[in-house]
C-alpha cells in the first residue's frame, strides 16, 4: 500500500520534471573531467553506448571490439573467395545500475527562500555529486581498483559502492598492459618493491608510448596522427616538470612554433604523442592507512598513471536522469531525488600478438608520489 501521509509535489507537471531532469544531467556532465573524453564511435577513449541491444539474455548494453586483421590475403590471380579472413569480433556486455541521492529542505521557517531557490540549490549540489562518483567510479575502473576503496586508497567505508551492479566487473590490469616505472626504467609492476627513488621523468613518458606502440595498444587518431592519453596525478606532473629532460621536450615544442594542439581540451600538454591530462582522482595511496600502502612496509605513497588509447572504458548511458519531488511534513519540507542508471566496463581481448587476454587499450604505470 502506497504511504498517504505523502503526497507527490503538484507544483511540478511531468513535463517540467523532465525539463529540470534534463537540466540536472546537463549541469552533470558539464562539470564530469571524463565529459572531454566521451564519445560515440571507436575512435573515443571512453566509448559511451546509449543504446540497448537484443540478446539471449534481454536488452543489454553491448560494446563491440574489432581487433586489427592479421593475415597476408591473396596475391595475383589466385582464388579470393573462400580465403576471406574472418575479422575478430569480441562483444563486451556493460552491467548497469541505478545510482540516487537526494537532499531535503529543513522546513519553512528555516529555509527561508523560494522554492524554486531549493530546486536550483538542490539540483547544483547533486549535479556536483553526481559529476564526482561518476568521475570517481570511471578512474577506479580503469585503474583495475575495486569500488571498496576510494581514489585516495583510502577504505570506502559504508559505501554502497561495492554493491553497484557492475563493481564485480573490475579487473586488476592484465600482465601485460602493467607496468612499473622504477626511475629509469619501466618493469612489471610490483608495488611492494616502490621505493622513494621511483619519481616519474620525461623518459617515462617516451617509454611508456612505445611500449605501447610496440604491444599494439590501439591508440587515438586525429588528423592521421596517433595520440595517447595520460592521466597523472598533479604531483606526478609536479616532478615531471622538475626533470630537465621534461623542461627541454618543452622548450623544444615551443620553438617550433608552439606545442600541438591538445586531443581533448583541457589538456596540459601534447609532447610525444602523449596527451597528459592531470587530476586528483588519478589513484593514489596517500589515504591509505600505514602498513597498507605501497612499498615494501606499506609505508610509501604511490601512484597508478594511466595510459589510454581507444576505447579503454565503455559507459553505459541509456537513459536521461529521473528527477522526483516530493512534500514531507504537512507540505511544510520539500524533498528531491535523482536517479541516473549508467555501468562502466574495461574491455578485454584476446591478443594475437601477446597470446593473451589483454586490457584493450589502457597501461597501468605504478610509481612514487611524493
Amino acid at each position: 500500500m502506497p504511504d498517504t501521509s505523502l503526497t507527490n509535489f503538484a507544483a511540478l507537471s511531468p513535463k517540467q520534471k523532465l525539463v529540470w531532469s534534463r537540466e540536472f544531467w546537463s549541469a552533470t556532465r558539464d562539470q564530469l573531467f571524463v565529459k572531454r573524453f566521451l564519445g560515440t564511435g571507436e575512435n573515443a577513449m571512453i566509448q559511451r553506448i546509449t543504446e540497448l541491444t537484443p540478446t539471449e539474455k534481454g536488452d543489454q548494453c553491448v560494446m563491440q571490439l574489432v581487433a586489427d586483421l592479421v593475415g597476408d590475403g591473396v596475391v595475383g590471380d589466385n582464388e579470393r573467395e573462400g580465403n576471406e579472413e574472418a575479422m575478430q569480433a569480441f562483444d563486451q556486455t556493460i552491467t548497469i545500475d541505478l545510482l540516487s541521492n537526494g537532499v531535503k529542505s529543513k522546513g519553512k521557517m528555516a529555509e527561508q527562500k523560494s522554492v524554486i531557490k531549493f530546486r536550483e540549490q538542490g539540483r547544483d549540489k547533486l549535479a556536483f555529486w553526481a559529476a564526482q562518483r561518476v568521475d570517481q567510479l570511471a578512474i577506479l575502473t580503469m585503474s583495475g581498483i575495486g569500488y571498496g576503496f576510494k581514489n585516495n586508497g583510502a577504505l570506502r567505508i559504508g559505501s554502497p559502492f561495492p554493491s553497484l551492479a557492475f563493481a564485480a566487473d573490475v579487473t586488476a590490469p592484465t600482465s601485460k598492459r602493467a607496468l612499473m616505472w622504477d626511475g629509469t626504467s619501466l618493469q612489471t609492476s610490483v608495488t611492494s618493491s616502490i621505493t622513494s627513488a621511483y619519481i616519474p621523468k620525461y623518459t617515462m613518458i617516451v617509454d611508456a608510448i612505445a611500449y605501447a606502440k610496440e604491444h599494439y595498444i590501439k591508440p587515438l587518431m586525429n588528423g592521421g596522427k596517433a595520440y595517447y592519453v595520460l592521466l597523472v596525478q598533479p604531483g606526478t606532473l609536479a616532478a615531471l616538470k622538475k626533470d630537465p629532460d621534461y623542461q627541454r621536450a618543452v622548450v623544444a615544442l615551443a620553438t617550433k612554433g608552439g606545442i600541438d594542439s591538445p586531443w581533448f581540451n583541457g589538456a596540459t600538454i601534447t609532447i610525444d604523442g602523449a596527451v597528459i591530462h592531470e587530476h586528483n582522482l588519478v589513484y593514489n595511496t596517500k589515504g591509505a592507512a600505514s602498513g597498507s600502502k605501497w612499498g615494501a612496509a606499506g609505508a610509501v605513497n604511490g601512484t597508478r598513471t594511466l595510459l589510454c588509447g581507444a576505447q579503454a572504458l565503455g559507459m553505459a548511458d541509456v537513459r536521461p536522469a529521473e528527477w522526483s519531488e516530493k512534500m514531507f511534513q504537512y507540505d511544510s519540507q520539500l524533498g528531491i531525488n535523482v536517479d541516473k542508471m549508467f555501468g562502466f566496463l574495461k574491455p578485454k581481448f584476446f591478443s594475437i600478438n601477446e597470446n593473451s587476454f589483454e586490457d584493450f587499450s589502457i597501461l597501468t604505470i605504478d610509481h612514487y608520489l611524493q
